[in-house]
């Protein structure tokens, strides 16, 4: 049947719906929230950065063990935390101890079909947040998940303002050199797909290797079925040689079994 309404009455829709007091508080939050935030995150690379943003890149790919993925989801239990905002606080945490920056913006796609009546539409509705993590004061790893907690709920209530406007309206520091308000991007799937099914034909997902990277660094997390998880590196290869991801992966995994056994610790001295 004919879906009641169209990519193009969405587009209509929020159009005519994202403007005058609506636009006006979501764009005020994004400004205090991005007020003074660093324009760029210092991780050390194997080359120097070009003077001109390349998107050559490569995938490395790493299994989080059944004993750290069921731990990392019983402590979000515990937290009252999604399985996202705890590996994304994780995430921060790695980017701090590469780099101690105690103030670290990432970005991260957010589905944005928050209406039932666009759920069955084909079309793009993915939108970009940035999620800016507060490292500051010694936190532990437990303060550190409430505030990216905190920090997530609120974007997740402004996530209307499309990534391209917020750039117009905040006018950060813009250079050729990376990309603006974050060079690190973290995402979740958890929606496992192993294999499709259609009448008559049989359907294996393939991994393709595009050797692009839309930022300097991304790490997804797929979730699979029975609560598995891996996670996957997309880095620059003129930034970063594979070794260096390799080892980022393992210091990753080390950084996950440190908060288990002691999400008290301190985020600077987690092993």
């Amino acid at each position: 049947p004919d879906p009641p309404i169209q990519y193009a009455d969405f587009a209509h829709w929020q159009r005519e719906w994202l403007q005058g007091g609506v636009l006006t508080r979501q764009l005020d939050y994004w400004r205090k929230q991005l007020a003074d935030a660093p324009s760029m995150l210092e991780l050390p690379t194997d080359w120097p950065r070009p003077a001109v943003l390349t998107y050559n890149g490569a995938h490395y790919a790493f299994e989080i063990p059944k004993t750290l993925s069921d731990g990392v989801q019983a402590l979000s239990r515990r937290e009252g935390a999604t399985l996202f905002m705890t590996l994304l606080a994780a995430f921060q945490a790695l980017l701090y101890r590469y780099t101690r920056q105690e103030d670290i913006c990432v970005g991260t796609p957010v589905a944005n079909r928050n209406r039932g009546e666009i759920e069955g539409l084909i079309g793009c509705f993915v939108n970009t947040l940035v999620m800016r993590g507060d490292l500051s004061g010694a936190p532990t790893f437990r303060q550190l998940l409430a505030r990216t907690r905190e920090t997530a709920l609120e974007a997740y209530a402004h996530q209307d303002v499309p990534f391209e406007m917020l750039v117009d309206e905040l006018q950060p520091a813009r250079t050729l050199s990376y990309t603006p308000l974050f060079q690190a991007l973290f995402a979740l799937e958890e929606t496992p797909m192993d294999r499709l099914s259609l009448p008559g034909m049989t359907l294996d997902l393939l991994d393709v290797e595009t050797g692009t990277a839309k930022f300097d660094l991304t790490l997804f997390v797929e979730q699979g079925a029975g609560g598995s998880l891996k996670g996957i590196f997309e880095y620059n290869t003129d930034l970063f040689e594979e070794a260096t991801i390799e080892r980022m992966a393992r210091h990753f995994l080390r950084l996950l079994e440190g908060i288990i056994a002691n999400p008290d610790q301190q985020v600077s001295r987690l092993p």
